[in-house]
């Protein structure tokens, strides 16, 4: 699912959660993002109020760069719009 968000998007972990069954495990795919395959696109997932993980490879300052080359505007307290940015996938994308 991470590799189906759009460039400029962002789900959060409690989504990907849910979709994969265990929405009680927001906390844990977290984790799985911070360690998680180098090809998939962790910087587009974020929390439920859209800010940035301290635990991204680099900390906030490299999850807000990543997301800034991707166009994303990330404030000086490190979240993003996340009523404007989040993607919700449609029942094919699942």
């Amino acid at each position: 699912m991470v590799a189906q968000i759009p460039k400029g998007r962002v789900m959060t972990y409690g989504q990907l959660a849910a979709l994969a069954g265990a929405a009680w495990a927001a906390w844990e795919v977290g984790q799985i993002a911070h360690t998680g395959p180098d090809d998939l696109p962790w910087q587009r997932v974020v929390n439920k109020q859209g800010s940035l993980a301290s635990g991204y490879p680099g900390g906030k300052n490299s999850h807000k760069a990543a997301l800034e080359a991707e166009g994303v505007i990330v404030s000086r307290d490190f979240k993003v719009d996340i009523g404007k940015l989040l993607w919700v996938p449609n029942q094919g994308s699942r």
